[in-house]
């Protein structure tokens, strides 16, 4: 599903470039343990989380389907 340029727009606002996320649980058979944390490197076009997991995964969350927690500044 691709969202529109406000979307995106918003979604990148929300998720700048270096913000720090907790996976809760992914819906991928190669995704990262819970718990894991990461790195958000970027929203594509359809707007996914581009990821570098700490793990050393690349695996994107899909924001409908995939479910983790931003980490404030402090965590």
């Amino acid at each position: 599903m691709k969202v529109n340029e406000i979307e995106l727009q918003k979604l990148k606002a929300k998720y700048p470039v270096g913000t720090r996320i907790e996976l809760v649980e992914m819906d991928d058979i190669q995704a990262p343990p819970p718990g894991t944390l990461g790195t958000v490197i970027g929203v594509d076009d359809i707007g996914s989380l581009l990821v570098r997991w700490d793990n050393g995964s690349s695996l994107n969350l899909l924001l409908e389907i995939d479910h983790f927690r931003k980490l404030d500044t402090n965590d």
